[in-house]
């Protein structure tokens, strides 16, 4: 069993890495979506197979510094209403490590179906709750805007979760070897 200090070490490394890539998934491999702002994110995908395999501490830490960057490369200023509402998504994915527990290798279809139940859940409430109605508080955005970004933003972050995502903690589980899988040779 790894110590507290190798996994304060894998957590910042984690956090490092995991901020970069959803950076580069941010800024290189979004798909616009015609509402102003708002576009197919890949890399809450990721985000979903980081937090379930590092925790809530790293997901939420890698999405947050990774979408503050990208806003801050790609628009000069961040839009702190949303990175920390996407750190909080990757928080809330964090907390799903114990329940699929991805790294003992196996990942029941019920255990896919519950994550992803969550994962609706848990965008319908950053999304369509949150962002918009802090937007509205901090900013003084128009709630019609703001609103329709949230909920396009809710459908396309669930429905990225649901395939890259899935994809991903299927594919990771597959390259786990299953507890008692492994016998003793006499």
């Amino acid at each position: 069993m790894p110590n507290k200090q190798s996994n304060s070490i894998r957590t910042v490394v984690a956090t490092g890495i995991g901020a970069a890539i959803i950076f580069v998934l941010m800024k290189f491999v979004a798909i616009p979506t015609g509402i102003p702002n708002t576009q197919f994110n890949v890399a809450i995908g990721f985000a979903a197979l980081l937090g379930a395999i590092f925790g809530p501490v790293a997901a939420g830490l890698a999405v947050f510094i990774g979408h503050a960057l990208n806003d801050f490369i790609t628009y000069g200023s961040p839009w702190w209403t949303w990175i920390i509402v996407d750190g909080l998504v990757g928080v809330a994915f964090g907390l799903t490590k114990n329940r699929l527990k991805i790294a003992d290798g196996a990942l029941k279809k019920a255990k896919l179906v519950w994550f992803n139940i969550y994962q609706i859940i848990v965008n319908f409430i950053a999304w369509v709750l949150l962002a918009p109605t802090g937007d509205i508080i901090i900013y003084h955005e128009p709630a019609s805007k703001v609103y329709l970004q949230g909920i396009t933003t809710w459908i396309i972050d669930s429905i990225s979760v649901a395939i890259i995502g899935t994809l991903l903690l299927i594919l990771y589980a597959r390259t786990r070897t299953q507890r008692g899988s492994l016998k003793k040779e006499k």
